[in-house]
């Protein structure tokens, strides 16, 4: 009898080891299952975050650019007013445009700055171009953009016997004559 209850002993301790390790090894499935839906719904954000965060670095190198550019042309109209030959040409609204406006930092023979408010973005394919006036015909005197603020600023290059400026809308590339509706026009 003895024998018989060593044996239901072993049968019963083999059970019951049987019983642990299977579960033992459950729980460690279902541990591993559990870490890599966590691991993989983690890795899913910070894919997402490393997208916005590309998105929002490209975006501030982006206005990074315009700052430096409109902070150059900021610098260049300072040198500009530092002259005495310089004089401040005013530009208003005209056409589909009669609440913009802008100044013209000009100086004969160093050419000027054009600073440009609430002029509404131009049409698809299309840029604003800056004309000088004096003389037989107008001459073209550079494109430039605005923001979505309608703000803009652009260098202009000397044009012997400017006396008067206009702005009108063109072709993206510029235009050798005005062909479309004027904008702004000094007085």
């Amino acid at each position: 009898m003895a024998h018989a209850a060593t044996a239901r002993l072993r049968q019963s301790r083999a059970g019951w080891l049987a019983w642990g390790t299977a579960t033992a090894v459950v729980a460690a499935l279902a541990a591993m299952l559990a870490a890599g839906l966590v691991a993989a719904r983690y890795e899913a954000q910070l894919g997402r975050m490393a997208r916005e965060t590309a998105a929002a670095r490209e975006r501030l190198q982006h206005e990074e650019t315009a700052l430096q550019g409109q902070m150059a042309a900021y610098r260049g109209a300072i040198e500009l007013l530092r002259d005495p030959a310089t004089r401040v040409v005013v530009l208003r609204g005209a056409g589909p445009a009669p609440r913009a406006t802008a100044r013209l930092i000009w100086n004969d023979r160093a050419g000027g700055h054009l600073l440009v408010a609430d002029l509404p973005a131009p049409p698809a394919g299309k840029a604003y171009e800056l004309w000088t006036l004096g003389g037989s015909l107008p001459r073209p005197a550079g494109v430039f953009e605005v923001d979505a603020s309608g703000r803009g600023a652009a260098r202009v290059e000397p044009v012997a016997g400017a006396q008067g400026f206009t702005v009108t809308v063109e072709p993206a590339a510029g235009s050798v004559a005005p062909t479309g509706p004027t904008v702004l026009t000094s007085r």
